[in-house]
């Protein structure tokens, strides 16, 4: 089974000691918590499998997202993040089609996502907003499904005001006004202990989001990421 301990130790460990001296010194013991962490995520894939087979084709390294910050506008200049993070989806770690994210920072600072993270795709905040204009009534039904509400709030960066072109009095306005729509889902240090009650709670938690992130793929079906 995955050992939980080894991620943590590190992670608190590059918290402690966040600069590139330090990191390169401890490659090591970076591997080890990479591995731990890479057969995490194969173990979720597995689980996620169950109940959404469009996932069940990825390889945990292809998922994971590097430790080091960009720091050009950050007052932070510390190089690293101590978290490690990924994105579950069908098309692997892309930002759409929406999937099921995980990041594990010590500090009770680890979350489940889920949904539209990325709000400077204007394309996908378009069709967004055009598919719950026409598709109101099944966004309301999933996001206060019983279950749903029990454990999520869907949050996102939003302007003051209904943007230019949609109905201001429209039933869905107050999310016509979001420019990502994404869940997510606070994880305590001590919940990671144990990594067997971890996943089965994890992968609980990813099947209730999975009607909001079907939702959301199907209005951005046809999306095409921006090339650079």
């Amino acid at each position: 089974m995955v050992n939980m301990q080894v991620i943590m130790d590190y992670l608190l460990a590059l918290g402690r000691n966040n600069n590139r001296e330090w990191y390169h010194a401890n490659k090591e013991a970076y591997k080890q918590a990479n591995a731990e962490f890479e057969g995490l995520l194969q173990a979720l894939i597995l689980e996620i499998g169950k109940f959404d087979g469009s996932i069940i084709h990825n390889v945990p390294k292809d998922l994971t997202f590097k430790l080091v910050r960009d720091t050009r506008f950050s007052h932070d200049k510390s190089p690293y993040n101590p978290a490690f993070r990924a994105h579950i989806a069908s098309a692997g770690k892309l930002p759409v089609p929406v999937g099921y994210y995980l990041m594990i920072k010590p500090g009770d600072q680890s979350f489940l996502g889920g949904g539209l993270f990325a709000d400077m795709f204007k394309n996908a905040t378009a069709m967004m907003r055009d598919y719950i204009v026409q598709n109101g009534a099944e966004w309301e039904e999933v996001i206060h499904a019983p279950e749903f509400e029990k454990y999520f709030t869907v949050k996102g960066t939003a302007l003051k005001n209904v943007p230019a072109g949609y109905d201001k009095e429209h039933p869905q306005a107050e999310y016509l006004k979001f420019k990502s729509w994404y869940l997510e889902y606070p994880i305590r240090d001590e919940e990671l202990q144990d990594a067997e009650a971890f996943l089965a709670k994890a992968a609980d938690l990813f099947r209730i989001m999975k009607p909001f992130n079907d939702y959301l793929n199907k209005a951005l079906e046809g999306f095409q990421m921006p090339t650079r």
